[in-house]
């Protein structure tokens, strides 16, 4: 991977939501490294429940595969709610009989084998700028 070039990032955290620890433990370490900070969730109601009680995040990474309250779960409860309906949303599988869906419910798509490469791009492309 190339070096990045430093850049303001959003004080507001990222929400990464995956049940695999360790894909957050990698990921989560990846977007620090870059400067970001992380707040992790196992899964979606995990994370509804940090979004319920404040969580602002700058962007949102959502597995879609998940025990509990998978991504399309989720997803669905954040467009039902008006104050996280907008907040940048970026989903990524290993399936990709999921991208379709994913699209459908207006969300950029990771492959979840690229997200090393692509993910901080995305992040950087997609998050919410104080």
């Amino acid at each position: 991977m190339a070096a990045r070039m430093p850049t303001l990032r959003p004080s507001r955290p990222v929400l990464l939501i995956d049940d695999n620890e360790d894909v957050r433990v990698s990921m989560k370490t990846l977007l620090e490294l870059d400067g970001y900070q992380v707040i992790a969730a196992a899964e979606g109601e995990e994370a509804l429940t940090r979004l319920r009680s404040g969580l602002d995040p700058c962007v949102i990474l959502l597995d879609m595969l998940m025990p509990g309250k998978d991504g399309l779960q989720f997803r669905a409860e954040q467009l039902a709610d008006p104050q996280f309906a907008t907040i940048p949303t970026i989903a990524y599988s290993a399936n990709p009989g999921l991208e379709s869906k994913a699209v459908l419910l207006g969300l950029p798509f990771i492959k979840k084998p690229d997200l090393p490469g692509s993910v901080l791009d995305v992040v950087e492309r997609y998050s919410r700028r104080d």
